[in-house]
């Protein structure tokens, strides 16, 4: 019986998950959307959007509706017969995300038989009647009916059996397990366990009859006087003798017992767990396997169960039903998200930590302690001067890498062969080497210097720093001098004022008058020498000067 149900449940199983494999749906909600939202939510949701409040009102979520069938069986005395079939209908309410209410009707009809026989069977009333004679102190012969000397057709053993129609209305606690989702949007599947309380209303009858009112005394004998016992094969000559008309009312201990009709009422309890999976948005399967316990042996229509000495005796525990189904679940409800139990309630946090739209962020401080225009965090020289200029990382400029920073040095631009410098930036040209040898020459009396001494000057106009025409032509003469002199050499002196701007403004003037006389006039550059200095005369003069 149990391998026959494993099947059964592996079975309903695999197909539920073949079909459920194309189930396509979404699941979340707008937090913004208002018309999910009750009006009694409201007044949470305003405070939530202006950020006085840190939780969303829970929206508005659609109601479920499912009917599913399924085995029908009862657990007892008597040995179940499987297939016995029953239906259920529900509908199903969230309370939270994980906590819902259920309401099911269920209607089943168990059957079943034993394939043992029963002797002492002369206390339930449903077979008593048509047993083996029983006989008093005297010796006479008696039944139910009373003392007689004559016997009709009777049976001394029976094969119990029954049917039980059973109606239930349950109200039930459902807990699902995996909707709360750390590392996964959402699932499309689900597990779930319940229990719950309701009542339980069931009619029992047993057939012990066959369609001409005679008890089945020649094919219970014939059955179990066959010394083959298997059971299998004493099940199948049963389902073949037994008419299933079910004709006689079963043991359901008289008045004592509560009521419904013509059914016998009990209050029970419930306890489910199953599987739902999701087809769409508004429906879904479900595997559930569903057991109830009531307060009565009587559900197989058997309290007597036979002891070794040979009577009965109560079997001192109570009977219960299980069903296990395969439903189909409809959502309702519109203006509504689906119910909470598909979401997943940790949607909205983690889209808001990923992507904020809601949340109030406070304005970042980033302090900048020197003030030179680079944060503090970024910030590799954090004590810059105020006004000095930085690079992207915050460190002092050296425009011409004398190691002076250029907030402290007083020739910006000195050029390579100049350096190093001073404290000021200030560099040291070096003298070229042909005119050091003429110095040290006319120095030791060897060579008179025959030089020009009467150079022009040449002027710049405010910022320009180009030769024109009228520069050109006092340099053109310049070096026709120099060409006339080939051991003469000259220096170029411009006068800037202490800025770093004018100093630059000199330095490319220097340098545009001496490109002019070696580029143009084909002068030797180791013959020129430049020379910048701060307040020696008028800012916009170069003069040159023999050496």
């Amino acid at each position: 019986m149990a391998s026959k149900k494993l099947k059964l449940l592996l079975t309903g199983f695999l197909i539920v998950l073949a079909t459920g494999s194309f189930a396509q749906s979404k699941s979340g909600y707008d937090v913004y959307d208002s018309t999910v939202i009750t009006k009694k939510g409201m007044p949470q949701q305003n405070e939530f959007w202006n950020n006085a409040y840190s939780f969303p009102a829970k929206p508005r979520n659609q109601w479920e509706v499912g009917v599913s069938a399924g085995s029908f069986n009862v657990a007892g005395d008597v040995d179940s017969r499987f297939p016995s079939l029953g239906f259920a209908a529900h509908i199903r309410k969230a309370f939270g995300y994980v906590f819902s209410m259920r309401l099911q009707y269920l209607n089943g009809t168990g059957v079943g038989t034993n394939w043992r026989a029963s002797e002492n069977f002369n206390k339930n009333e449903a077979w008593n009647r048509y047993g083996s004679p029983q006989r008093n102190n005297q010796g006479l012969i008696e039944n139910r009916f009373g003392f007689n000397g004559q016997l009709s057709q009777r049976n001394d053993v029976v094969y119990y059996n029954y049917r039980n129609k059973t109606q239930d209305l349950s109200l039930q606690g459902i807990i699902t397990l995996n909707n709360v989702r750390f590392h996964k949007q959402k699932t499309g599947f689900l597990f779930y366990i319940g229990g719950g309380v309701g009542a339980t209303a069931y009619d029992v009858r047993v057939n012990s009859l066959d369609a001409n009112g005679n008890p089945y005394t020649a094919l219970f004998s014939s059955i179990s006087n066959n010394t083959f016992k298997n059971r299998k094969d004493i099940i199948n000559q049963l389902k073949d003798g037994l008419d299933d008309t079910y004709e006689t009312d079963a043991d359901g201990q008289g008045d004592r017992r509560g009521t419904l009709g013509d059914n016998t009422l009990r209050f029970s309890a419930t306890a489910l767990a199953g599987v739902a999976i999701k087809l769409g948005k508004r429906i879904n399967i479900a595997l559930e396997n569903r057991h109830t316990f009531v307060n009565d042996d009587l559900l197989d229509g058997q309290r007597w169960q036979e002891n070794p000495r040979g009577d009965a005796a109560t079997t001192g525990d109570f009977d219960s039903y299980n069903y296990l189904s395969l439903g189909l679940n409809f959502n309702l409800g519109s203006k509504s998200v689906e119910p909470l139990w598909w979401l997943n309630p940790l949607d909205y946090a983690y889209s808001e930590l990923n992507n904020p739209k809601h949340m109030k962020l406070p304005k970042p401080i980033l302090d900048d302690t020197d003030g030179d225009g680079v944060i503090d965090q970024l910030d590799r020289e954090p004590n810059t001067p105020a006004g000095a200029p930085v690079d992207t990382h915050g460190v002092s400029l050296d425009t011409d890498g004398d190691g002076v920073p250029d907030h402290k040095d007083k020739q910006l631009i000195t050029p390579t062969e100049c350096q190093p410098v001073d404290a000021d930036g200030v560099g040291k040209c070096p003298e070229p080497a042909c005119c050091g040898e003429l110095r040290k020459m006319i120095e030791e009396g060897g060579v008179k210097s025959n030089c020009p001494t009467n150079y022009p000057s040449i002027s710049f106009s405010g910022n320009a720093v180009s030769v024109n025409a009228t520069n050109k032509g006092l340099l053109a003469s310049t070096a026709a001098q120099l060409k006339s002199n080939p051991t003469c050499t000259i220096t170029m002196n411009a006068y800037p004022e202490a800025s770093k701007a004018s100093q630059a403004v000199a330095q490319k003037r220097l340098d545009a008058a001496k490109a002019y006389l070696v580029e143009t006039e084909g002068i030797s550059a180791d013959r020129i020498s430049t020379n910048a200095e701060v307040g020696g005369g008028d800012k916009n003069t170069v003069d040159i000067k023999s050496n």
